[in-house]
């Protein structure tokens, strides 16, 4: 025993309680099992089919929805993210290139109705024609509280409907804004007009543009417009304008109700903005 002590570096008498000590019992898993793969894959597949463009985060935050709906556990991200690669589910890496145009700038603001921000965007139809949209979101809650779209382009007449919708949205039909929020959009000449501007104002908005040829300034929106055509656009049939015009309903509704948005702890806007007039934490679920 001492030749072994010296040739460990151990002493004796920690060795001798070592073997005299009970054999430690595996741990008891305390909790709720988990539920099995298929079970989970059923339910993966069945998020997927509706919405085949969200990853693993955005089916975790669905699950987690559901549980919460259903009063069981929800299931952890780490195994939404291992059975999806399991069974070939996850979606391919984003490897494009570094955009150099950089904007350090806070867009998003604490508080809904503070600032609210506004953009356009195109779609394309099968038959060559081009739909085009304007909208407003909130640069808290990020919801897309109103949007105008033509087939032509956007004309200050549009934003200025838009501004109006947005109001009414959110405030009713009222003629002036309760207090000021400013208006963040970029230097499109629809917004840049000045009948346009005169409006904003007259509405009790604080107009705002961003720096020319740096569209990551109003990158909240830029993230929408990735969103409503990658989620909505791609996924759906577009064969003219007038099937798309009345898709965006539907398409605006999902995203406001629907769409786990990750700064928003991967809540749908309307989830956060009901967390808010409930009082409750905005930084949990």
């Amino acid at each position: 025993m001492k030749a072994v002590c010296e040739a460990l570096g151990v002493s004796r008498s920690n060795l001798a309680a070592s073997l005299k000590a009970p054999i430690a019992k595996p741990l008891k898993r305390v909790g709720r099992a988990p539920k099995p793969d298929d079970e989970l894959v059923s339910a993966i597949k069945a998020i997927l089919g509706a919405q085949p463009t969200y990853g693993y985060r955005r089916v975790w935050a669905m699950l987690r929805r559901e549980a919460a709906i259903k009063g069981y556990s929800p299931v952890n991200a780490k195994r939404v993210h291992r059975v999806m690669r399991a069974h070939g589910m996850l979606l391919q890496r984003h490897a494009g290139g570094v955009d150099a145009r950089r904007h350090d700038g806070k867009i998003a603001v604490e508080r809904s109705n503070l600032r609210w921000c506004s953009d356009g965007f195109e779609l394309a139809c099968d038959n060559g024609e081009k739909v085009r949209v304007a909208f407003a979101l909130d640069c808290c809650d990020r919801e897309a509280m109103a949007w105008v779209a033509t087939t032509q382009g956007i004309k200050s007449e549009d934003v200025r409907d838009l501004m109006v919708a947005s109001v009414e949205s959110r405030f009713g039909q009222v003629n002036r804004l309760p207090r000021a929020i400013e208006w963040l959009s970029d230097n499109g000449s629809g917004y840049i007009a000045k009948d346009t501007k005169r409006f904003a104002r007259d509405l009790g908005f604080e107009p705002l543009t961003t720096p020319v040829a740096s569209p990551q300034s109003n990158g909240m929106a830029e993230a929408f417009v990735r969103t409503i055509k990658r989620d909505c656009a791609r996924v759906n049939p577009a064969p003219d304008a007038q099937t798309v015009i009345e898709s965006l309903p539907v398409w605006f509704e999902h995203y406001n109700r629907v769409h786990p948005h990750s700064a928003l702890r991967y809540r749908s806007p309307r989830e956060f903005i009901a967390a808010q007039s409930n009082g409750g934490a905005v930084s949990g679920f």
